[in-house]
């Protein structure tokens, strides 16, 4: 049995401590933030890739995730639902990239005002408070660890196999200067009743429901390491999503959060003596988490 040092505790370090304690491993994953304390809780968590490269690995990846997450969402206390939703855009576009992840994609023709395009879909959404606790839980139900540590760099992995799960903290364990923190700022609101996720490029601007609440986004601020909601942004972020969605005329506003997405020109999924490097999956960490879980289970077997 070889001892493996996961190094990050989001939702991809997470699903890489399952993936290989389900291959035999002995785990203990190691991480400055906790699971709801890192950029992952904040994630609206919808299945979409998105600021992630390349296009062939990530639709793979992507894919594999997807029928992971319809399995889970058959399965009590994992906040795995399916949900279908609708992504509008003012001109007319190709089928997206990624179209070979999904079971099917309709062009929609019942388009708010404005738009000239847009396709529905079922896609997982996931509630990261419950998912993340979830996958801890099943961490160490396999008997692997979670343990508190701010690393200053990655165990030498001399005797055992060392898995980079950092994501923006990459640029520091990986000595990768080309991982760049893309802020998002999202708002939590009210849930009114919304049982259909939106999605429209501008801003971005995300609607996303889940069971107690509305999560509403975003920017795509790259460079950007404040992690300080701004009252001026949130007012943005929410008029536009309101043109979009007018159900969330006048809800509620529970709390604001920020998350840094780890955006870097590819994802990095490889092998280097006995450390795997599994980061930088950009503002798709929930989307690839799984697919990508897989590939480090078997580069770990190498």
């Amino acid at each position: 049995m070889t001892r493996a040092i996961v190094a990050g505790a989001g939702v991809v370090g997470l699903s890489c401590a399952v993936r290989l304690l389900e291959s035999g491993h002995r785990v203990d994953v190691l991480a400055r933030d906790l699971p709801l304390e890192t950029t992952s809780a904040v994630a609206a968590a919808i299945w979409y890739p998105y600021r992630a490269l390349p296009q062939d690995r990530v639709t793979a990846w992507s894919g594999a995730t997807y029928a992971e997450f319809v399995g889970l969402a058959g399965e009590q206390g994992t906040g795995v639902r399916m949900v279908t939703g609708t992504e509008v855009f003012r001109q007319r576009q190709p089928d997206p990239w990624w179209r070979g992840a999904v079971p099917s994609l309709d062009r929609e023709t019942a388009l708010p005002a404005g738009y000239r395009d847009g396709w529905t879909f079922v896609t997982p959404v996931v509630e990261m408070p419950v998912y993340l606790r979830w996958l801890l839980g099943r961490v160490e139900d396999l008997g692997g660890t979670v343990t508190r540590m701010n690393l200053s760099a990655l165990p030498d992995g001399e005797d055992e196999l060392v898995v980079n799960c950092a994501g923006l903290g990459a640029r520091l364990l990986g000595a990768d200067r080309s991982v760049v923190p893309v802020r998002g700022q999202v708002l939590y609101v009210e849930q009114v009743g919304l049982d259909r996720w939106w999605l429209e490029s501008d801003g971005p601007t995300y609607v996303v429901p889940r069971s107690r609440d509305i999560v509403v986004g975003g920017t795509d601020d790259e460079g950007d390491w404040s992690r300080t909601p701004s009252p001026e942004t949130a007012a943005a972020i929410l008029a536009r999503a309101t043109a979009l969605v007018p159900e969330l005329e006048g809800a509620r506003v529970l709390r604001h959060k920020v998350g840094l997405r780890p955006v870097r020109p590819a994802v990095r999924v490889e092998r280097a003596g006995n450390v795997v490097h599994c980061y930088g999956h950009g503002g798709a960490g929930v989307t690839l988490s799984w697919g990508t879980a897989d590939e480090v289970a078997a580069l770990a077997a190498d």
